[in-house]
């Protein structure tokens, strides 16, 4: 349990609460009342308990996060649907939750229906729904609920919340794919969608370019390993080469994974062309790692970044590079650096960047193990290591 007296935080203490009484001693002195955020991630809560979490949450005032990620490891699927109804029943009216995260708990179909109230009735801003093993038919029921919360705003003339949605990891599919593009086209608030690893192909791309187009506050979008070309059908990357220019203030695209491109096909995608148009001078952060990008695309970017001024970080690993490409990605790497960005174009530069960034966590740490000693410590520590220093530098060896 944190010190802070408005966060709740149990998250990854493995403990297996089943009843009320296992419950007991953890809310013991927490004052409901003051609670914003409430964690109870990395635990696996039961029915009774779960009911006993709930009136804890029925009172309080200003919950802002609910954080009900990984909380039903090991439990029966019988046990889940009441145990989530619950929870979800406890916040659904508080018109102060901001964040919402229900990832990394098995729902399926024959979970997911205690989310429908809390989803229909939603003013929450941010919604995380990753690894849920949802499927095409609980992703279709979902999104229908997001949809018919935006409708429901409508009719009360509200304007949707509703500014972040990431769904990842749950094989959605074709299957869902229509019905999440009009739900996202009613919650045109929404400035970051997160749809990787859904297994959608491009008839699902394609409705996913239409929805999205309506939502022209998007900032951060990432499609990760989804497929545009099925079967030599480039329907969905001729509809995202008409929806980006409708996405003017886009930051962050990751179309990683995403065949953009056949093998040997030594056209520029159309997405990647309205790039170079202009239609997104926003981006920051482009993301288009192994999608058969081949010299012509890397010969492209090199004479259109330009149309592209605020690229910071752009990612072409495991794309098609051949000596006939290094010259373009060299060209290409001198323009990022120019501008203070970076070009990550094969795997080792990556691996770098993840290296560099470890050894400045560890610095990190001891800097703030640093701060954390006292002054009257330090300075006597600092005197020792002077002290050592001396006596060294008088020694000889022989």
């Amino acid at each position: 349990m944190t010190k802070d007296s408005k966060i709740f935080d149990i998250r990854g203490q493995s403990l297996k609460i089943n009843t009320a009484a296992d419950v007991a001693p953890l809310i013991e002195g927490v004052e409901p009342a003051l609670i914003e955020e409430v964690h109870l991630g990395g635990n696996t809560i039961g029915i009774e308990a779960a009911q006993e979490f709930a009136n804890f949450l029925d009172k309080t005032r200003n919950l802002k996060v609910a954080d009900f990620a990984d909380i039903f490891t090991g439990r029966l699927i019988s046990e889940i649907p009441d145990a989530l109804k619950a929870l979800c029943d406890a916040i659904e009216h508080k018109s102060t939750i901001v964040e919402i995260d229900l990832s990394d708990n098995a729902f399926g179909v024959r979970s997911v229906e205690p989310l429908r109230n809390l989803l229909e009735n939603n003013r929450f801003e941010i919604l995380r729904l990753n690894n849920n093993g949802l499927g095409p038919e609980a992703g279709t029921m979902i999104a229908n609920w997001l949809k018919k919360s935006a409708e429901l705003s409508k009719e009360k003339g509200l304007t949707s919340n509703l500014k972040t949605v990431i769904c990842g990891r749950n094989r959605l599919e074709n299957g869902s794919a229509l019905a999440w593009a009009d739900a996202f086209a009613e919650h045109s608030t929404l400035v970051e969608v997160r749809l990787p690893q859904n297994a959608i192909w491009t008839d699902g791309i394609r409705a996913l370019a239409e929805g999205l187009s309506k939502c022209q506050n998007l900032r951060y979008l990432d499609l990760q390993d989804n497929t545009f070309i099925k079967d030599g059908s480039k329907a969905a990357v001729d509809a995202w080469a008409v929806a980006l220019p409708k996405l003017s203030v886009l930051e962050t695209l990751v179309f990683s994974d995403c065949v953009l491109a056949e093998e040997d096909d030594d056209e520029v995608p159309p997405p990647l062309q309205k790039l170079a148009e202009g239609s997104n001078m926003s981006l920051i952060t482009l993301v288009l790692q192994n999608n058969n990008l081949n010299t012509s695309t890397f010969k492209f970017f090199a004479n259109s970044l330009a149309s592209l001024p605020k690229l910071r970080r752009l990612e072409l690993q495991w794309n098609d590079v051949d000596e006939d490409s290094e010259g373009h990605v060299d060209a290409i790497r001198q323009i990022m650096k120019m501008r203070s960005g970076k070009l990550f174009a094969y795997e080792e530069e990556e691996e770098e960047e993840e290296a560099e960034e470890e050894a400045e966590e560890e610095v990190g740490e001891v800097d703030d193990a640093k701060e954390q000693i006292p002054p009257a410590d330090a300075k006597r520590l600092e005197e020792e290591v002077d002290t050592l220093a001396e006596i060294m530098s008088k020694v000889t060896i022989n």
